[in-house]
């Protein structure tokens, strides 16, 4: 197998690994559903097919002792307890290792995990309902591979065999189309097979047989009359090679019309099936990103030339490659999001774990799912949550016995949900638990010398002390928390982001941790602004207003910087005094109200210069301590543009705001 078609396989099977674990944990709610039970075999019986396909043959033989317990609770012999179960998802853990390290030696665990899955089945054994042996069924059926299946891995000789395991079957080889043996090519296939099936399963089991195929060969299932005999074959005039390992030979089948590939509106439909996505691997699509942000800056500079002359021709082909660009850029980014249930779904497996590990019932719910986010940042987020999730399950949750003296159910509760707001996208993460002790974070704060025992600090400052480096109110150190490292992460991750975190607590009844993230990294719509002699750009989906502060306006508000807005007090930043520009102000400047979440200042400007298309490009490593800016920007003139962070802008504000009341 060569290393891209090894690749194509670990990339299918970690997306049924994850199938298989949803179902799982489905099955853990609703042990009775008899259609998960069939998708979590359909799954593994998938993984076992394809590892033995694709030389993983470790895989595929320990996969087949979890396929054969869950054929026992298909069939009704065994229920689909707790254990038994359980037992599955930590087998599930072990064909992950097997299909991403092929060649580790992963004997003793595997052996230690089939003796937990034999034990969990003979627990299970005898629990579930006795059921009635079905009626037998004989079925006739005639697959014809295609040419290449040799070629694609394909052995007909072991779907043969899988149909024996089935039930009582006699087996033909249709050799009609066999050429002479100097025309005949080795690797290519040039038999049908003719099957005659007496079993007790149903159609979709045979069906199952087939699951790698089906879609490139013609397959014919048709039931005989009377359950249990068989009917006379018409013998075809063909030649009939009997297949060796065949009890009892019958004559070949005349050709049936195929009610699967041969149809023409079956073969249609299964084209535009096949049409309908492509697998592309995600650096293409960020190297494509690139491209369409090159394009962009390469646009505006054209565009800029051209509405600096008088060629009206040249202007046309510029406002023209403006719209084209625009429309691909839009279609990129379209391409990157993804819902955020595919970030949602992994911690399902996680709060499982979590209540094994703490003892605790621990119930997890999900909510706006259907929100969508660039790719790269769902892909950067899975860790601030998986801290954020353990962080509440193992200091916010409390045990069934706290929780019952506080008049609560046993249960504890963990919500995760997600909102778009404007450019951002709100992740929460709510649990009902203790909340924060506020007493308790300010006592370690202070012991530590983050804070001077009694300085006055508001809520929100106390709160943002528990992601400093090395924080931690936890009594003792354990394999969930208690080192300080969770928290940090999460900080550092979000800004890392360009955005941004808000705590809420209510003591005895729980913590919400607001996330607010950028939809994308790389192209965003901006708002151009002058500052002196310079240029920033401002994120538009920040921005609330704009607003126009004379000279006099601006020399009253000295000292308090503050502007009333519909009866509310903003304040403000004199964007030139932070980045002292050494130039006088002009004789009408402008403030562009932004915000994060609730609360929001005003930005003092020189000049609106207007909407952008902002590609965002990172800071150098000798800029990347500036938390004033996000990134920056290349401007159509090739200048650059830097992009202001309006989160942390807000927090000078508001930090400035809570200095001039506790002066007053």
């Amino acid at each position: 197998m060569s290393d891209e078609a090894i690749a194509v396989f670990q990339v299918e099977a970690r997306e049924n690994l994850e199938i298989i674990e949803q179902g799982l944990l489905d099955l853990l709610e609703r042990p009775e559903d008899r259609d998960l039970v069939d998708a979590v075999f359909r799954g593994l019986h998938t993984l076992k097919g394809s590892g033995s396909m694709f030389g993983f043959d470790a895989l595929a033989g320990f996969t087949h002792h979890c396929e054969t317990a869950f054929d026992r609770v298909r069939k009704g012999e065994v229920a689909a307890t707790t254990d038994l179960v359980s037992a599955v998802l930590a087998a599930r853990d072990h064909m992950r290792r097997l299909m991403e390290d092929p060649s580790g030696d992963h004997g003793a665990a595997g052996d230690v995990l089939l003796a937990d899955l034999e034990r969990a089945v003979r627990d299970a054994d005898g629990t579930a309902p006795a059921v009635v042996a079905p009626d037998q069924t004989t079925w006739r059926i005639r697959f014809d591979l295609p040419s290449n299946a040799f070629k694609n891995g394909t052995n007909p000789l072991a779907l043969l065999n899988e149909l024996r395991d089935l039930g009582e079957a006699r087996v033909a080889a249709d050799v009609s189309r066999v050429p002479p043996l100097s025309q005949m090519e080795p690797t290519d296939h040039y038999l049908a097979w003719d099957v005659t099936l007496t079993t007790d399963q149903g159609r979709a089991a045979i069906e199952d047989v087939f699951i790698f195929v089906m879609d490139d060969m013609n397959l014919t299932i048709e039931a005989q009359d009377g359950a249990g005999s068989v009917e006379a074959v018409a013998e075809a005039p063909a030649p009939v090679v009997e297949q060796a390992a065949a009890p009892t030979p019958v004559a070949a089948a005349p050709p049936v019309p195929s009610t699967v590939a041969n149809d023409p509106v079956e073969t249609a439909a299964k084209s535009a099936k096949t049409a309908e996505s492509v697998r592309v691997p995600a650096d293409r699509l960020d190297e494509l990103m690139d491209r369409v942000g090159e394009l962009v800056i390469a646009q505006s500079r054209l565009s800029q030339i051209a509405h600096s002359g008088t060629d009206t021709a040249l202007r046309a082909v510029s406002e023209e490659i403006e719209r084209l660009s625009g429309e691909l850029r839009d279609t990129m980014m379209v391409l990157r999001m993804v819902p955020v249930a595919t970030l949602f779904g992994r911690f399902r497996r996680l709060v499982h774990d979590l209540a094994r590990d703490t003892g605790k019932a621990i119930e997890l719910s999900t909510d706006g799912e259907t929100t969508e986010i660039d790719k790269t940042v769902i892909e950067r987020l899975a860790d601030p949550l998986v801290h954020l999730i353990r962080n509440a399950a193992d200091h916010g949750l409390e045990t069934a016995e706290d929780r019952a003296a506080a008049g609560k159910p046993a249960t504890g509760r963990i919500r995760l949900s997600a909102h778009q707001s404007g450019g951002e996208v709100v992740i929460t993460i709510r649990d009902d638990g203790r909340g924060i002790d506020r007493e308790r974070v300010r006592a370690k704060a202070e012991a530590q010398g983050l804070v001077e025992a009694g300085a006055v600090l508001s809520d929100h400052d106390l709160l943002q002390l528990i992601f400093h480096p090395g924080f931690s109110t936890a009594a003792a150190v354990t394999n969930l928390s208690g080192r300080g490292v969770g928290m940090d992460v999460v900080k550092r991750t979000i800004e890392s982001l360009r955005g941004s975190i808000d705590i809420a607590s209510r003591p005895g009844e729980g913590s919400e941790v607001s996330l607010r993230i950028p939809l994308t990294l790389a192209i965003i719509d901006g708002l151009l602004v002058r500052v002196g002699q310079g240029r920033y750009v401002i994120p538009l989906g920040a921005v609330e207003e704009c607003l126009e502060l004379s000279l006099d306006e601006d020399m009253r508000s000295r000292g308090r910087s503050f502007i009333s807005l519909r009866n509310s007090l903003v304040p403000f930043l004199r964007l030139r005094e932070m980045f002292d520009t050494g130039t006088q102000p002009e004789l009408h400047q402008k403030v562009v109200v932004v915000s994060t979440g609730e609360e929001r200042i005003g930005l003092v400007v020189d000049q609106i210069i207007g909407d952008h298309q902002t590609v965002i490009k990172s800071m150098s490593k000798l800029h990347a301590g500036l938390a004033t800016f996000s990134g920056a920007t290349i401007l159509g003139d090739g200048s650059v543009a830097l992009i202001l962070d309006v989160s942390h802008l807000v927090a000078l504000g508001q930090q400035q705001e809570a200095q001039m009341r506790a002066a007053v």
